[in-house]
């Protein structure tokens, strides 16, 4: 038998906690079958087998928590003993787990075309361009249309075939939405949900926060984002989004205030090097919090295509901890939901959390007449212990000036 060890999940991760286990004892696995569901800190990442075997013993159970190299299950490889790593960066899909019966090999096939968009794993690829199968053609049983091993063995057996009428086609899934719960209903807190429980309970009690918050004028960046946003989607392929106008405004600020892109570490205060901004994605119950790395040497442009693509990602259940490693400080867009104030809880380790409000048509006293312009408040919170009032109003204020100034003559988005 050999031992599969629990990976290391990221550049910071120590250990991992096992949400749910994919296989059983007996069921046969290729390499890169994902075995378990593997949750740290924020993220749930998949655990593919390092090679093709038969599982043995499973060593940890669902909800426990072990230290990274620590075995978790054995896989009966037919080499004998041995130890193998699971790899770090996990992507194989949770529904690609089916036990099947052992082909023969087949001579290698044209590879197959995967379908737009979808997310296709080695061990289905293989199958399909061994068997010569359309992809695009395969009804996926997995997870939005996702195919699975179990489809690809099932068109091998019957042969290829259609989708079902009203079936979602794998790559073109209608939007998931929030799981339906009843009133009275007892949800067990598992997973995602009581991982981000721990990480809430120890921000709000190991960190002294405060918060303060500035009302801003961004009448001119509504008008100049809204004079853009069709060319730019034209061009580009994605939405111009006020939210990227901000994360600008903020990285570009904490170049100039570099206390509230550092972190308490006990006896000394971090002072980061990198300005690497942290933004919210919601998927599904799942929240994940990805990072835009190096934010304040990116364009509005590029901020603007990474915030399209991490949220796609994330709506997708795709992110892995890569994605989510590094933060050194928080933007929140707290007012996509309409908000127009709140307090957020800071991200441990970083130091201060950033939530852009809703943009609102109010009226505005300028030079003593009454005027309708667009405003928005900036809500910050900060750790009492690395930062204090002074130094937060400032950064508040120079981002406030930031919004206001971005025009058509003074700002570009590439």
């Amino acid at each position: 038998m050999t031992e599969i060890k629990m990976p290391k999940l990221g550049e910071s991760v120590t250990e991992g906690t096992i949400e749910r286990w994919l296989v059983k004892p007996g069921d046969t696995v290729e390499e890169y079958d994902p075995l378990c569901e593997v949750i740290t800190d924020k993220v749930t990442a998949e655990v593919p087998s390092a090679t093709a075997g038969t599982i043995g013993e499973l060593l940890v159970g669902e909800g426990e928590t072990v230290e990274v190299g620590v075995a978790i299950c054995t896989l009966d490889t037919g080499n004998g003993e041995g130890t193998l790593e699971a790899e770090e960066e996990p992507s194989a899909s949770a529904e690609e787990t089916a036990p099947a019966p052992e082909k023969p090999e087949a001579p290698p096939a044209q590879t197959a075309d995967k379908p737009r968009g979808a997310r296709i794993s080695p061990v289905v690829m293989r199958l399909a361009s061994e068997n010569d199968i359309d992809l695009s053609k395969v009804n996926g049983s997995g997870f939005n249309g996702r195919i699975t091993k179990k489809d690809i063995l099932k068109e091998i057996e019957e042969g290829p075939g259609t989708a079902p009428a009203g079936k979602p086609v794998p790559g073109h899934a209608p939007e998931s939405t929030q799981p339906s719960v009843m009133a009275g209903e007892e949800i067990p807190v598992t997973g995602i949900r009581a991982a981000i429980a721990d990480k809430m309970v120890q921000s709000a009690t190991e960190i002294p926060h405060a918060w303060l918050m500035m009302e801003v004028d961004a009448t001119n960046l509504v008008n100049l984002r809204n004079d853009l946003k069709d060319d730019f989607k034209k061009n580009e392929g994605f939405n111009l989004t006020f939210f990227s106008f901000f994360v600008k405004a903020a990285a570009e600020t904490l170049k100039e205030f570099p206390m509230l892109n550092s972190s308490w570490q006990g006896d000394k205060i971090v002072v980061n090097k990198d300005i690497n901004i942290s933004i919210a994605v919601a998927g599904d119950d799942k929240l994940y919090v990805p990072v835009i790395k190096n934010a304040d040497e990116l364009t509005i442009k590029g901020i603007a295509k990474q915030v399209n693509e991490l949220a796609n990602l994330g709506r997708q259940h795709k992110l892995t901890s890569e994605h989510m490693a590094g933060g050194t400080f928080t933007v929140n867009n707290t007012g996509a939901f309409g908000s127009v104030q709140s307090m957020g809880i800071i991200n441990h380790p970083q130091a201060a959390i950033l939530q852009v409000e809703s943009i609102v048509k109010k009226p505005v006293i300028i030079d003593d007449m009454i005027a309708v312009r667009h405003m928005v408040n900036l809500c910050l919170s900060i750790d009492h212990r690395v930062l204090d009032g002074l130094v937060a109003g400032q950064f508040l204020k120079k981002v406030k000036e930031k919004i206001e100034k971005m025009s058509a003559e003074h700002t570009s988005v590439y």
